[in-house]
């Protein structure tokens, strides 16, 4: 059981998840997008869905899926342009929620964070009581809809805000903690992608029974650093704190395609969700970054990155998207395939308020 430093008491960590944030609040500012399928993004050749709303997930349209995919499986879906100063100073309303109950707030990005009410400002014993009055706060404020996730760590509580999406809670306890891992397929542990997951499936791991029948030193030998993070979380155990107001070093999101990629537009496409990750967390964060960095890996393993720093922090998204798709272009042809594409943010630095205006919308 994860405990607070120094303390027999379990912690208690609420995990707040927006639904369908964008979409949703393009839905709430435009009564004539209620109740049809909509996608926050670009119609275009190399568009991205950034997020979609519940109406469209039903034709299994979601996020980071290419634009033309998505607009295949629904014919019908409405594509609305990313208004991120709109979602920027919404995601302030809710952060000003979150403080009123704790200033234990991890942002993740402008629609999710982590909470530790294990002391909280309220005295409120019962954490599942503070989820649903922060929730019933968010709806008064913002007329939005959240999830939540209560447990006595991170990763529980993450995957418990997804059991009752959208607009639910759910509890994981720390009596229930370890049967609940024990029964979820990998594929559903966060932090687990689709390449992870597919390297667990070849050596035997699809449950979280499976992993915790594996030692530390053959998760170690296979999957390096997250070893024994992997062997933890397999049983219920994540001593990962809750860091309010942290400034990395730098903020970075990466993916392993299921086929490498040859030609520009599918390495393009396959970089737009992660910029818009890393852009998402900064400005949860009130960080500005000067440096951007490109990773490529290829299919026999080899790896190259591309960079290019400025004199301040770059102001808005469609700024970084230039770049990053500029630093690609410098790479092509490839000659070889890509397995392996990421975005990192670095020279990152607090702006001065993190709730002054952009002087530019991020369009």
């Amino acid at each position: 059981m994860t405990n607070d430093e120094g303390s027999e008491r379990p912690r208690k960590i609420i995990h707040v998840d927006m639904d369908a944030f964008y979409a949703s609040v393009e839905q709430r500012d435009n009564p004539e997008l209620r109740g049809l399928p909509v996608a926050v993004g670009y119609p275009a050749a190399r568009g991205v869905v950034a997020a979609a709303s519940y109406e469209a997930r039903k034709f299994g349209v979601h996020s980071a899926m290419p634009a033309i995919t998505a607009k295949r499986k629904c014919p019908d879906l409405i594509f609305v342009p990313p208004r991120f100063e709109v979602y920027k100073a919404v995601s302030l309303q809710i952060r000003e929620i979150f403080a009123e109950y704790t200033p234990m707030i991890e942002p993740l990005s402008l629609d999710e964070a982590y909470l530790d009410v294990t002391h909280n400002l309220k005295g409120m014993e019962i954490a599942t009581e503070i989820a649903q009055e922060i929730r019933a706060k968010i709806k008064q404020v913002t007329g939005l809809n959240a999830s939540a996730g209560i447990s006595y760590n991170k990763f529980l509580a993450k995957m418990a805000s997804d059991l009752n999406k959208p607009n639910g809670q759910a509890v994981i306890t720390p009596k229930n903690g370890p049967t609940f891992v024990e029964q979820l397929p990998v594929k559903k542990f966060h932090g687990v992608g689709p390449a992870t997951a597919e390297k667990m499936h070849r050596l035997g791991i699809d449950t979280g029974a499976d992993l915790k029948e594996k030692a530390l030193e053959f998760l170690v030998e296979h999957f390096g650093k997250s070893g024994p993070y992997f062997y933890g979380i397999a049983r219920g155990i994540d001593e990962r704190q809750v860091k309010p107001n942290r400034v990395r070093k730098s903020v970075g999101a990466e993916d392993t395609f299921s086929q490498d990629l040859h030609s520009y537009e599918p390495a393009r496409e396959g970089l737009q969700p992660l910029i818009e990750k890393v852009w998402s967390y900064c400005e949860a964060n009130g960080i500005g970054a000067k440096t951007v960095t490109l990773k490529v890996k290829y299919a026999d393993f080899n790896q190259i990155t591309r960079s290019k720093t400025f004199a301040a922090p770059l102001p808005v998204i469609t700024d970084l998207e230039d770049i990053v798709g500029t630093l690609l272009a410098s790479i092509f042809p490839p000659g070889k395939g890509i397995r392996l594409l990421g975005v990192t943010l670095s020279s990152l630095e607090r702006k001065a308020s993190a709730t002054e205006p952009q002087l530019r919308l991020a369009l």
